[in-house]
């Protein structure tokens, strides 16, 4: 994994963190990032590649009930 990924997610954690009001520690932002870091890394991507070779817009995410 890229350390700027790494970074960027240590960076997102402080951040979240810290506007959630919870203590921010070495140690809570090490765990909090590697069980993230982790499930990324563990994760299968969502989509594969389009069959086509071409690009499709991505459809738009719809919430049941929801008016829209």
């Amino acid at each position: 994994m890229p350390v700027e990924v790494v970074d960027r997610c240590v960076e997102d954690v402080q951040a979240c963190a810290a506007h959630l009001g919870v203590d921010v520690t070495t140690a809570v932002v090490e765990r909090i990032a590697r069980e993230h870091l982790l499930a990324v890394a563990s994760s299968a991507p969502l989509v594969g590649p389009p069959e086509s070779g071409g690009t499709r817009a991505p459809r738009p995410l719809t919430i049941a009930g929801s008016a829209g």
